[in-house]
């Protein structure tokens, strides 16, 4: 008797789960879409208002354009191409520039980030230098990268390579100091190395905050790369943009704005893919 009340409580118990479960689910589901649709809500009022804005004349749109306008002129770029050749191909030059910039930045953040992290000395030498290099608006070197290095990709790429190091630096540094003391010390006292312990749990735990910085890195690249081109360049969107600007035209302003959002917002998707794929093991955040 006892045994069948315990299975039906055991039963009943697995229903209640299965139910709370589903519930959950749709919790989730509905919060999504409610999240989309508060996203698309808000992106229909704001360029409705200003399509009505300036149609009613309560802004100029010589000045501030407008949202058809600014399609149209993504569509005229897609179709008879820019002053400077194809849209696609003035998009893959600031997309090289970028991508460049970035993977040598990043690169150069993490060894840099986790050699003075690990190294005392080196930290305490270098600490000064790397604080009045940080302390320089890193933009104003734009203007010294294309004197040295020309209008082609070297001075753009250079650019994009300061504006993201100092951010991977950073947070690499930060991640190695922020390191488990009580798991290096028994890693320690298990006979590991010092390289050891450096790869097998420093980096591993510096690894979310080196992720975390590659999502406002890249951006930082794009924004080196894109300044760049504006300085002096012969391709590239920061082009279109200096070209629209020298025309007036605000749409082209605006235009290429959108494609470099477009662009921003894939390269984010990617590095948030990469970062869950790196960090399975990490709990899912509330």
């Amino acid at each position: 008797m006892n045994h069948t009340l315990t299975s039906r409580q055991a039963a009943d118990a697995g229903d209640e789960l299965a139910l709370a479960e589903k519930a959950a689910m749709r919790g989730i589901k509905r919060r999504y879409w409610t999240v989309i649709g508060l996203r698309i809500a808000i992106l229909v009022f704001v360029l409705g208002g200003w399509e009505l804005s300036a149609r009613l004349q309560w802004i100029d749109p010589f000045f501030f354009s407008q949202p058809t306008l600014i399609v149209r002129q993504i569509a005229d770029w897609l179709v008879d191409g820019t002053s400077q050749g194809p849209l696609w191909v003035q998009v893959m030059v600031t997309l090289e520039e970028t991508c460049l910039g970035f993977l040598l930045g990043s690169v150069a953040g993490v060894i840099f980030g986790i050699l003075l992290g690990r190294n005392k000395l080196l930290s305490d030498i270098f600490s000064i230098y790397i604080q009045i290099a940080n302390s320089i608006p890193r933009v104003v070197l734009g203007s010294i990268f294309v004197i040295a290095l020309g209008l082609g990709m070297a001075s753009k790429v250079a650019l994009a390579f300061v504006m993201v190091f100092f951010v991977v630096f950073g947070n690499a540094f930060q991640g190695v100091r922020e390191a488990d003391r009580y798991m290096i010390a028994n890693a320690q006292i298990l006979g590991a190395s010092r390289r050891q312990v450096t790869t097998a749990v420093v980096i591993p735990s510096a690894l979310s905050w080196i992720l975390a910085s590659l999502h406002v890195s890249f951006g930082f690249a794009l924004v080196g790369a894109v300044v760049g081109e504006f300085l002096g360049s012969r391709q590239g969107i920061g082009l279109l943009i200096s070209t629209a600007q020298g025309a007036f035209n605000a749409s082209g302003v605006f235009a290429a704005m959108i494609v470099l959002a477009v662009v921003a917002l894939a390269a984010d998707y990617l590095l948030t893919r990469l970062e869950k794929r790196l960090l399975k093991w990490r709990p899912a955040a509330f």
